[in-house]
């Protein structure tokens, strides 16, 4: 932007410097007002590049009769809005050149060879300025050539710029791998929702499991329970038939006292008896005591024998019911057992169990960590690899639309070079024009004064409007509008 800018101040200073040429024609003798004429326009075209150039004008030289200006309205650039921008540049030549007056009645021929030695001089230097304005002419041109080539390249940039926007490869490329990081992440969502279904299947029969564990250990409780009813009841049991097997030994110890009894009154009584039948061998008149020990005896013998059949049969009773109750308590102690066993087979098959699923479960969940984060650490790729991408798209943007902002300032450039090239032709035809038109030989005019009363002041104004319209940085329209007008100062 400042390359062009400065390009184009350095173009429209030369070009303003150079607005002064009149033609590369060798011009033809003229008359002292065409002298004057040339004169003024040099020195009025001289202001008008100083006042463009530096500000203010130089003063006119004071031999100088003619006042010649030229006028540019609007500024030095172009303006475009993004939908249409209208500039209109007029120009503005106004030249006053008192009518001269012919007399034949004197000729002043040292007044005509002053001026025909000052018009060979203001010829030379007219000729060494037309020369300079020629180069910085030519100079002019090949800039402008120069600026449309690069006008041309930028063109060509930003048509290429405009089609990498539309069919952009970078763009279809990025689409694509948007599409394909879509697609992975899809499939990562998927497996993560296998895994996550998996992983709540696994939980489902860990719940499972620990719900047959805490079963398993009620039923273990219960059975340790019982074992230890049974335990009490066996040692009831034991004590129940240790004293049963007292009771036994203590009747047993009192049968065999009570037949040492039973013993020692029949000793007693035959004893007696003896003495008795002795008595009564004495004494045949007593009467027989034999027969009643007999049947006493019998009865205590019936007693006895009678306790002692009872008292067997008790204890017997007593011992079968022991014995099966000990057996049904074996039985119990040993099913109980059993039970034990199998129940600490089971609870140990099943910690087997939960310690494996444990372990999967581990495993799952840590593969399941390592997933999540190989996943975080691609999206965060992926994230990297679209931020990268985004910011070389705004960047490729950024640098279309600088490109489009040259482009428009060389446009812009263009077209003020276009005006002022135009000014520069207009110029050239009213001085062809100018020099073209049929004078009057020197030694055949002779000049009078002029009389202040009669002396009549013409003035031509001759305007150029120009109107450019742009859209978008082209140019849409253009017109040209010549008017001359005839009036006073």
């Amino acid at each position: 932007m400042g390359r062009a800018d400065a390009v184009y101040k350095s173009t429209v200073q030369l070009g303003v410097q150079s607005c002064c040429f009149s033609s590369c024609l060798p011009a033809p003798e003229t008359c002292p007002n065409s002298v004057e004429r040339r004169e003024t326009m040099s020195h009025a075209t001289v202001r008008t590049s100083y006042r463009r150039t530096f500000g203010a004008a130089p003063p006119m030289p004071l031999y100088s009769p003619v006042s010649s200006r030229i006028s540019l309205s609007g500024g030095r650039y172009l303006s475009s809005a993004p939908l249409a921008s209208t500039r209109s540049v007029g120009y503005r030549v106004r030249s006053s050149v008192p009518a001269p007056r012919l007399s034949y009645e004197k000729v002043d021929f040292s007044l005509a060879e002053a001026i025909n030695q000052e018009f060979l001089t203001t010829r030379s230097n007219e000729k060494a300025e037309l020369q300079e304005l020629n180069d910085r002419f030519a100079s002019f041109i090949e800039k402008v050539r120069y600026l449309e080539q690069q006008n041309a390249s930028l063109q060509s940039e930003l048509s290429h710029f405009k089609g990498q926007q539309e069919s952009s490869r970078a763009d279809e490329l990025f689409q694509q791998e948007l599409r394909e990081l879509r697609r992975q992440l899809e499939v990562m969502g998927k497996e993560r929702d296998q895994f996550q279904v998996e992983r709540d299947n696994l939980a489902d029969d860990l719940a499972l499991l620990k719900q047959r564990l805490d079963e398993e250990a009620q039923k273990r409780a219960e059975a340790e329970n019982n074992l230890v009813l049974f335990r009490k009841d066996v040692d009831d049991a034991t004590l129940s038939r240790l004293e049963l097997e007292r009771k036994i030994e203590s009747l047993m110890d009192e049968i065999e006292f009570l037949k040492k009894l039973h013993d020692e009154e029949i000793q007693d009584v035959q004893v007696t008896v003896q003495t008795q039948q002795v008595k009564m061998e004495v004494d045949s008149s007593r009467p027989d005591l034999t027969s009643a020990l007999r049947d006493i005896r019998a009865q205590y013998e019936s007693i006895a024998s009678k306790n002692m059949q009872e008292a067997e049969e008790w204890y017997k009773s007593k011992f079968a019911d022991l014995t099966d109750s000990a057996k049904r308590n074996n039985e119990a102690l040993r099913q109980a057992k059993q039970d034990s066993m199998e129940s600490r087979r089971q609870i140990q098959a099943l910690n087997c169990e939960i310690d494996a699923l444990k372990s999967t479960n581990e495993a799952l969940l840590r593969q399941m960590r390592e997933m999540e984060e190989q996943f975080a650490v691609e999206a965060g790729g992926y994230q990297d690899s679209v931020a990268r991408l985004e910011e070389e798209i705004r960047h490729l943007k950024d640098e279309m639309s600088r490109h489009l902002r040259e482009y428009q300032d060389l446009l812009n450039v263009k077209m003020a070079l276009d005006i002022e090239i135009a000014t520069y032709r207009k110029l050239l035809e009213g001085e062809e024009s100018r020099i073209a038109v049929p004078i009057l030989n020197i030694s055949s005019m002779s000049i009078r004064s002029a009389d202040p009363d009669r002396t009549l002041d013409t003035r031509k104004k001759t305007v150029l409007i120009k109107t450019i319209e742009t859209r978008d940085g082209e140019v849409v329209k253009e017109s040209k509008t010549d008017r001359d007008l005839d009036g006073e100062d």
